[in-house]
């Protein structure tokens, strides 16, 4: 008759998980409860929900060209300050630019109408007017990150003798060549019967596509690695924030999501220079600027095959593609990011600036 051993290794990791687990409340806060955001800026414009922050410099002697970042439809702005060993925003004002950043808000029920029109030709061309008027200047940089890359390009097709230079992160341009789950999703439902029944594209449905991108790890490793990191103080710390990020996303304007679904996704207008932004043509060809691509090897959440094309679409004779061994949210918010992203973008804006 065989006798039942147990291995004392998995008996001591189920008694350790269960310690973590108990005393997880005592150690941590909730999401919501932790503070984001060390670098000090002033709400210099408003208009409707939108918010133009400009932070503080922290040098005493800045670039001339101002750089505007367009940041994304999905999710808060503070990723671009989660962190102030990681924050992509105090690492350009170290570098001596003045810094300014659309924060889009949240929009409400009021708000369902509002589509690419609004958000390029109203609120991102006043954010230009003002930023050129305060500095004196007739040009910006513009940074776009995600589908705030997309809103740049557009805005710098439409608008190109506002731009400096274009700095284009993880941007959404060529809907057929993104592979994700978020993208497969987009093609093919409804998106005119989704918005005539629900308006505004609500946070739960973008959380939903998030949870399916990688479920296990979303929904189960990521909560077991952080029990098993439950006595680092750091970790929990950067767990946390992120998050608070992650679960603070606003609604999506119903017209503008439909827009987006349309021409990004199902019929790909933009990068086959077929987009029309009320009356006018967006042609990738008006990109004559100084362009920088920067792309996500490891992005999950938009393809690299994705953003590469508009590299390719542009007729800029001054552009660079780089690729970076990250992910979508490291390309921004890393070590890897301060050490490497940040101190080539930042050699490559000034020369041109």
């Amino acid at each position: 008759m065989s006798e039942n051993k147990f291995d004392p290794r998995i008996i001591g990791n189920l008694l350790n998980f269960g310690r973590s687990f108990i005393q997880a409340p005592m150690k941590a806060s909730i999401p919501h409860d932790v503070d984001i955001g060390s670098t000090q800026f002033d709400v210099a414009y408003k208009e409707d929900k939108m918010r133009l922050l400009h932070f503080r410099p922290l040098t005493s002697r800045q670039v001339r060209t101002p750089l505007l970042i367009s940041y994304a439809i999905i999710n808060r702005y503070y990723i671009f300050d989660i962190d102030p060993k990681k924050s992509w925003v105090k690492n350009l004002l170290e570098q001596g630019f003045d810094v300014y950043l659309i924060d889009w808000g949240t929009p409400s029920k009021i708000d369902k109408f509002l589509g690419f029109d609004e958000y390029v030709n109203r609120y991102m061309d006043n954010c230009v007017d003002f930023i050129c008027d305060e500095t004196n200047v007739d040009k910006v940089s513009i940074q776009g990150y995600c589908t705030g890359g997309t809103l740049a390009a557009v805005y710098s097709s439409l608008h190109p003798e506002r731009v400096k230079n274009l700095i284009a992160t993880a941007p959404v341009i060529d809907g057929w060549k993104d592979t994700t789950v978020v993208s497969n999703i987009a093609k093919y439902f409804d998106v005119d019967k989704l918005v005539d029944t629900i308006g505004n594209m609500p946070p739960e449905f973008i959380y939903y596509c998030f949870s399916i991108l990688k479920p296990f790890e979303q929904g189960v490793e990521k909560y077991i690695k952080f029990l098993d990191n439950i006595d680092d103080e750091k970790f929990v710390e950067r767990f946390l924030k992120i998050e608070k990020w992650a679960g603070e996303t606003p609604p999506i304007p119903g017209e503008l999501f439909k827009q987006w679904i349309k021409g990004i996704y199902q019929d790909n207008l933009l990068i086959q220079n077929k987009m029309y932004v009320k009356n006018e043509l967006v042609s990738l060809k008006n990109i004559d600027m100084p362009v920088f691509t920067q792309v996500a090897v490891g992005d999950h959440l938009v393809s690299p095959e994705c953003s590469m094309p508009l590299h390719y679409a542009v007729s800029s004779t001054d552009k660079i593609l780089k690729l970076y061994p990250t992910g979508h949210v490291g390309m921004i918010a890393s070590s890897f990011s301060q050490k490497t992203v940040l101190p080539e973008l930042g050699k490559w804006l000034k020369e041109r600036s």
